[in-house]
């Protein structure tokens, strides 16, 4: 949905021609922080469709929070600026003390694979390579020792109860034991934020439920997670959730 939803995204906002100035403040002390975020889209003739308007959003280390919006809402435009794999039109967004809005593609790409453990509703596994190359992948691009990474990933996969199952490839197993892979996955990097694109929507409810409650876990644990979701059971297991309406932030409610 990061990807897929962004033509979505584009066709359904409204088309104004909008010029605003962006706001300096001081980075924010906390986990995530967008300032006056705004991405917009030149469809020529001079006409521009306007994504996300000056979103200011806040999220503080350690909290659950699940984004809401409509097909066309600029949800997946915002998840796919907090995920780094784009760049906001104008604004600042600083992720874990750092402005990420000005950094070029290789800058983002390193800060994906530091600061960010993705975690998606089609898995996104290597076919051919077991459980455990599948989580060790991150640690090679960040250029770790074999040794080193290996072990790292192996604490990974016994942290969401996959060890009994670490040389199995993703046609092995189970839909949730995928998912419980690509958890790992995100968790070895020890990442800043765990971003979840609809971790449950290729899953049972009671397979769902219990990835639910591995997040729960993982949050008590002292992980920041970040869970996009349509479904609003599944948005109830977060603390906080935030409403995305026309490319601005409609509603935030706070439930713990």
């Amino acid at each position: 949905m990061l990807e897929n939803d962004k033509e979505q995204d584009m066709a359904t906002a409204e088309v104004v021609s909008i010029n605003r100035p962006t706001s300096v403040v001081p980075p924010e002390s906390c986990m995530i922080s967008t300032v006056d975020l705004w991405k917009t889209y030149d469809m020529g003739s001079e006409q521009q469709v306007h994504a996300l308007r000056g979103v200011n959003l806040r999220i503080e280390r350690n909290e659950y929070v699940a984004i809401m919006g409509p097909s066309g809402s600029g949800k997946s435009t915002l998840m796919n600026l907090i995920g780094c794999l784009d760049s906001p039109s104008q604004g600042q967004y600083w992720l874990n003390n750092q402005l990420v809005s000005e950094l070029n593609d290789d800058e983002l790409a390193r800060i994906r694979n530091r600061e960010i453990g993705f975690v998606f509703q089609t898995f996104n596994l290597l076919a051919r390579a077991t459980a455990l190359h599948n989580v060790e992948l991150p640690l090679i691009y960040a250029g770790m020792p074999t040794h080193d990474r290996t072990a790292r990933a192996k604490e990974a996969l016994i942290a969401v109860g996959m060890e009994s199952r670490m040389m199995h490839k993703p046609n092995e197993l189970s839909g949730g034991q995928r998912q419980r892979v690509a958890i790992a996955r995100a968790l070895v990097n020890k990442p800043s934020i765990i971003l979840a694109d609809e971790p449950t929507g290729n899953l049972d409810s009671q397979t769902g439920n219990e990835i639910m409650a591995l997040m729960d876990r993982l949050q008590a644990e002292g992980n920041t997670i970040v869970l996009v979701t349509h479904e609003h059971d599944i948005a109830e297991y977060a603390h906080r959730v935030i409403f995305i309406k026309d490319g601005v932030i409609a509603g935030d409610e706070r439930k713990r």
